[in-house]
């Protein structure tokens, strides 16, 4: 055999495709993996608290609400600015802690909200995320050039949401949910496509590891912002 005829390097080339392929296949799986787990856990925290009165009531009817509804934010910052110092372990562990702490968050959801319209509304933000990650893990199209945008409205988002808190303004938040929606769905399929950029740029085993956690935390904060938006939108209030 000839190892310089051109069909050879045809056949190990797309040896190496189908490699990478599968590879990258492994790696979404073990993203969505992590983030159907972490939803599960921050659901089951979420249904126990927020059904216990023995647990919830020493929280929202305290001033520690604040700490509950704000710790997911200062955890996610903590998360961003130390993952490249944790080992993939760490980063795993610290994940499934933040899905426990953002079930505890969430645990307020089942105290304003009925329960068939919260299973009415998961099921509608699983749909709308589901076919906006399947739109950024397909196609072709540049999606980095909206990138900067996306972060500036949920930056806008993130700020309106915090002054709201103080204000209660029911048409600031009716504004806040509809551009937040927009802009969580958008980011969904933007860090689809990012985590397949990232996983293309072959790091080690243990950095991938890493990537996974964070992808799946990226695509986690995603889907639970466009439930509770949706939620606020459309849930049938106790």
């Amino acid at each position: 055999m000839n190892p310089t005829n051109p069909r050879y390097g045809y056949a190990a080339g797309a040896g190496s495709q189908a490699l990478f392929d599968e590879g990258l296949r492994q790696h979404m799986l073990r993203v969505y993996n992590y983030m159907g787990i972490g939803l599960v856990v921050t659901g089951i925290v979420a249904m126990i608290v927020g059904t216990t009165p023995a647990l919830y009531v020493p929280i929202f009817q305290t001033p520690l609400k604040w700490v509950v509804m704000l710790a997911p934010l200062a955890f996610v910052f903590f998360f961003s600015f130390r993952i490249q110092s944790m080992s993939a372990s760490t980063a795993q562990m610290m994940f499934w802690v933040f899905c426990a702490v953002m079930g505890l968050s969430l645990a307020s959801v089942f105290l304003v909200f009925t329960g068939t319209s919260i299973a009415r509304t998961f099921f509608i933000a699983a749909t709308m995320f589901g076919a906006t990650s399947l739109y950024g893990y397909t196609t072709k199209r540049d999606l980095s050039n909206i990138g900067s945008f996306l972060m500036m409205g949920l930056f806008g988002v993130i700020i309106a949401s915090i002054v709201n808190i103080f204000l209660g303004s029911s048409a600031l938040q009716f504004a806040i949910s509809v551009i937040g929606i927009v802009v969580f769905v958008g980011l969904t399929a933007w860090d689809t496509q990012n985590i397949k950029e990232q996983y293309a740029e072959n790091h080690d085993q243990e950095s991938q590891q890493k990537l996974a956690v964070f992808g799946a935390l990226s695509l986690y904060l995603n889907f639970v912002n466009i439930f509770q938006l949706l939620l606020n939108l459309t849930g049938e209030r106790e």
